[in-house]
């Protein structure tokens, strides 16, 4: 009788799915929009929370008293730490980066307003038509440029501040997500442990067991592969500054920042800096740009070798083909956020499959060379 009242079930949501395709679509839409503030606010839970990480480990070193502490008051500072932190960083990177970013495109633009007519004039020595590009060069006025991109960026922050304000669903969705973040942080162990009671609840063993251990591994990937990477970055990042000033090489913080920004791309990011800063150097002294090429190659090197096996570990342990291909699939579909989120995605995946596969090849006493 259950297999029959089953069938029975079955046959009338079939039944209604495939006549009413648009009303379970509208549902579909409509819990997404209710549970989206929920998935944002974990999703910043868990960003945050690897910063956090390294405070408790910090305080707990420094202050050894601190362990006897109940954990919701050491959370709690350490929440409070990774916002001032994060606070900090974006305060310098809006009085320091930012400054530095519009000086260098203004530099660029000098060069090039002096490079373009030579251009022109081996162009047109070529029977090439460049007069087009050469008044199309020269309508370009970058002060009043720069102020449009800085207008139109101040104009998209408002229009996006005022939607959210006009509208009272945003307003409580944001407010809503960051209170769910700030809460799974600060009672995260308890979440955790309401979290496995649910699970092993409504589930077999085997199968809970299996979800926690997968839980646990993307965990681990995730928080070392971000916590790896931003360190990384910003050693990269100084790194290349530090050496472009010492040999007195142009751009040396544009290219500083470009290169962290890329970092976060291994394998990939830091080479596409590479020729991009070369590009720019070229346009100043071809000799320059050759050492620049030089330098960035040997810190890559030493980066490769020394730097980021210690920094990032084996956490993500992909060949650089997979790499490649997780931040081209991740960035045609999410862009940025796809670049940095599908690495690690990809790993977890690679290891996943890999336990799977070994363990069959270990059933079937299958020894691959």
């Amino acid at each position: 009788m259950r297999s029959i009242m089953i069938l029975i079930a079955f046959a009338i949501v079939l039944f209604v799915g495939v006549t009413k395709v648009r009303a379970i679509l509208d549902l579909i839409i409509a819990i997404g929009k209710l549970i989206l503030p929920i998935i944002i606010g974990l999703v910043i839970a868990f960003v945050l929370n690897v910063p956090m990480k390294a405070f408790e480990k910090m305080l707990y070193w420094s202050f050894p008293k601190c362990k006897k502490m109940p954990k919701r008051v050491i959370y709690t500072i350490c929440l409070i730490l990774t916002l001032l932190c994060v606070c900090l960083v974006l305060t310098l990177v809006a009085t320091l980066a930012v400054p530095e970013i519009v000086d260098s495109v203004k530099s660029i633009y000098g060069i090039l307003k002096d490079k373009i007519p030579e251009l022109v004039k081996f162009l047109e020595k070529h029977n090439i038509d460049a007069t087009s590009v050469s008044a199309w060069f020269s309508s370009i006025d970058i002060n009043s440029l720069i102020d449009k991109i800085g207008s139109g960026a101040e104009t998209v922050f408002g229009t996006v501040i005022a939607f959210a304000s006009n509208t009272v669903a945003g307003v409580a969705s944001v407010i809503f997500a960051l209170v769910i973040s700030l809460y799974v942080l600060v009672s995260k162990d308890v979440v955790s442990r309401q979290a496995k009671k649910l699970l092993f609840t409504f589930t077999k063993k085997d199968i809970a067991e299996k979800v926690c251990d997968v839980a646990g591994l993307t965990n681990r990937i995730f928080s070392q592969y971000l916590s790896g990477q931003c360190i990384e970055a910003c050693i990269l990042g100084l790194l290349i500054t530090i050496s472009f000033a010492i040999f007195r090489l142009p751009y040396a913080g544009l290219i500083g920042i470009l290169t962290g920004i890329s970092a976060f791309v291994p394998y990939v990011g830091a080479f596409a800096a590479c020729f991009i800063g070369a590009f720019l150097i070229l346009l100043v002294s071809p000799m320059q740009a050759l050492v620049s090429i030089i330098i960035f190659c040997v810190i890559q090197f030493i980066e490769t070798q020394f730097i980021y096996p210690h920094v990032v570990g084996g956490s993500v342990g992909l060949s650089p083909l997979l790499t490649l291909l997780a931040a081209l699939v991740g960035g045609n579909i999410l862009g940025l956020f796809g670049i940095i989120f599908f690495i690690p995605l990809t790993a977890v995946v690679y290891t996943l499959l890999r336990g799977f596969v070994n363990k069959r090849l270990a059933e079937k006493r299958i020894k691959i060379e």
